[in-house]
């Protein structure tokens, strides 16, 4: 009917308003949602930003991150790959798999595959399907199974110090905005690092100048450990190394030695002795500068000879730098596979190793002084002794003798002539002490002194005393090298001599040398020569005598007084 068809237009007409109304709503409460969404994932981005930079502390800073940025797209899985010197992962901080898991997977990943591309081009990848990618390599076993990815570097400045990697988003595949949302908290993050990064270094710098304020102090006090001990045990703690070795140039100046060595194999390192040749403490030496190896067992340019005795992985050469030149090298190394050292751990490491070869500068700048008092003092003593005792012996000697010779019994100026023989021998005894104090501070092995008085210590066993001995006259300047052999003969076969036959109780030896003349007397209170026909010792000593133009004397009287006099030229 045409009623009922008008009515059905007009319910037509009037549903279609409330459908368009319908819709609209619906697409409103939709946008609300996401505007609803959209705050929430805000707010997750701003309360992951504050987790990140609440910490100073690298490590914390660097698991805060990784699980930040899971929670934040509501990942299973997340980590933070740190790039290591040679471009792989030097560390891979990882949330979401349980330790378990991890010790089944067993290595943790090196930065290849689909991990090294976004190494090598450092710009996010986002994958529905980690299968589907060629650059995906595959899982190791006992690896959880993972589908979706999403990967963004991190970069401080315009270096790319890492990566973050999540995988497993609960809800499908990562989105757009999810990688948007990941890069600026990567963004967030790298100023995190570098801030935690510098208050690290900034730490290690104050501890390394506190070590090298108690290094020097500690060098400079008469006690405590010896120098190059406290370096190497300094350096052991503050570089967290595994192995210190102060290397040092020995007489060969080809070849170098292990003077200290702190950490592994310690006590195998000392002293060990090598070629300085293509060294990596010879560089440092040689060149005055700091050497840094990432890898001792990945590299043909030096040798390290440590490497001999203990593994060595990372290490670092430090010249010690004196004023007239490098004293030496200080070796620090850590054992393969542990974290390198980097150019900040080089450029502090050095700088203690300059306040340490200051401090040895100092300590024997100071040692030269106190040799320097000590022989000032010397030869004082000698002066008064030469200036003021002497003279007064010299002057009552002379008054003893002219009392003694206006005295008129034979008994008291026998006497008073004793007395001035005693006070001539203390003289010459004075004498000898005076030469002897303003000689070397410390005894020279090549002496003739020194000579002389090691075979006195030789023959001490066979007599049974020690005999006197006494220097007369600059004996270690006058005697030729080649006369030297001949007097420490003489004086090894006079003393043999009294120790086999003389049956003596006391000898002494004196050795008298001027420009002109050598003698050497040899006397002891023995039984004398006596009637034995066997005299090849003393033909041995006259030949040598004759040689020169000299001669060899015996008086004969009870004891036995040798002398041994030839010309010097």
């Amino acid at each position: 009917m045409p009623g009922d068809d008008r009515a059905e237009s007009l319910a037509d007409y009037s549903a279609a308003p409330r459908l368009e109304l319908d819709q609209l709503l619906t697409q409103l409460i939709d946008r609300a949602q996401d505007v609803v969404a959209a705050r929430d994932r805000l707010r997750g981005l701003l309360r992951a930003n504050r987790l990140i930079i609440g910490d100073l502390a690298l490590p914390v800073v660097l698991r805060r991150i990784a699980e930040a940025a899971r929670d934040l797209v509501q990942a299973r899985y997340a980590a933070l790959g740190v790039l290591g010197p040679d471009g792989g992962l030097e560390q891979f901080i990882h949330v979401g798999v349980d330790d378990e898991t991890v010790a089944r997977i067993g290595h943790l990943p090196e930065g290849k595959g689909l991990l090294g591309a976004l190494i090598d081009d450092p710009r996010p990848i986002r994958l529905a399907n980690l299968a589907d990618d060629p650059r995906s390599v595959g899982f190791p076993e006992g690896h959880p199974a993972m589908s979706c990815f999403l990967g963004v570097p991190i970069r401080i400045r315009d270096e790319v110090y890492g990566n973050l990697y999540l995988t497993e988003r609960e809800g499908g595949p990562f989105t757009a905005e999810d990688e948007e949302l990941v890069a600026a908290l990567a963004a967030t993050a790298a100023s995190a690092i570098d801030n935690a990064r510098l208050y690290a270094e900034a730490g290690r710098r104050q501890r390394w100048l506190e070590a090298s304020t108690e290094i020097t102090r500690q060098l400079l006090s008469s006690e405590g450990e010896p120098p190059l001990s406290v370096i190497a045990r300094r350096l052991h703690e503050m570089a967290d190394a595994d192995v210190v070795a102060v290397v040092l140039p020995t007489a060969d100046p080809q070849r170098l030695m292990v003077e200290v060595a702190t950490g592994e194999q310690a006590a195998q390192l000392t002293a060990l002795s090598y070629p300085v040749e293509d060294t990596i403490a010879g560089v440092a030496i040689n060149t005055g500068r700091p050497v840094l190896v990432g890898d001792v067992t990945q590299q043909q340019s030096y040798l390290v000879h440590l490497a001999q005795l203990t593994p060595v992985g990372p290490m670092m050469a430090l010249p010690l730098l004196g004023t007239q030149g490098s004293r030496g090298a200080v070796l620090v190394a850590r054992v393969p596979g542990r974290h390198r050292f980097n150019e900040a751990d080089l450029d502090i490491a050095t700088t203690f190793a300059q306040h340490a070869a200051v401090a040895l500068e100092l300590a024997d700048a100071r040692a030269d002084q106190q040799r320097m008092m000590l022989l000032e003092d010397r030869d004082r003593i000698a002066r008064d002794l030469h200036d003021h005792v002497i003279q007064r012996l010299f002057a009552a000697g002379l008054g003893v003798q002219s009392v003694a010779a206006s005295a008129g019994s034979d008994s008291g100026a026998s006497r008073l002539n004793t007395i001035v023989d005693d006070l001539d021998e203390t003289i010459r005894q004075v004498r000898t002490t005076i030469f002897e104090l303003r000689g070397p501070l410390t005894p020279q092995p090549s002496t003739v002194r020194s000579q002389v008085v090691d075979v006195i210590d030789e023959v001490v066993p066979m007599l049974g005393f020690s005999p006197a001995l006494r220097f007369t006259g600059p004996v270690d300047t006058v005697v030729p090298d080649e006369v030297a052999g001949d007097l420490i003969a003489v004086v090894r076969e006079a003393l043999s001599n009294i120790a086999r036959h003389a049956h003596a109780s006391a000898a002494a030896v004196e050795v008298t040398a001027t420009p002109a003349q050598l003698t050497v007397d040899v006397t002891d209170n023995g039984v004398g020569i006596g009637e034995s026909k066997r005299r090849s010792g003393l033909a041995n000593l006259a030949r040598r005598a004759e040689r020169y133009g000299g001669s060899l004397t015996l008086p004969d009287h009870e004891g036995t007084q040798l002398r041994w006099t030839i010309p010097l030229k």
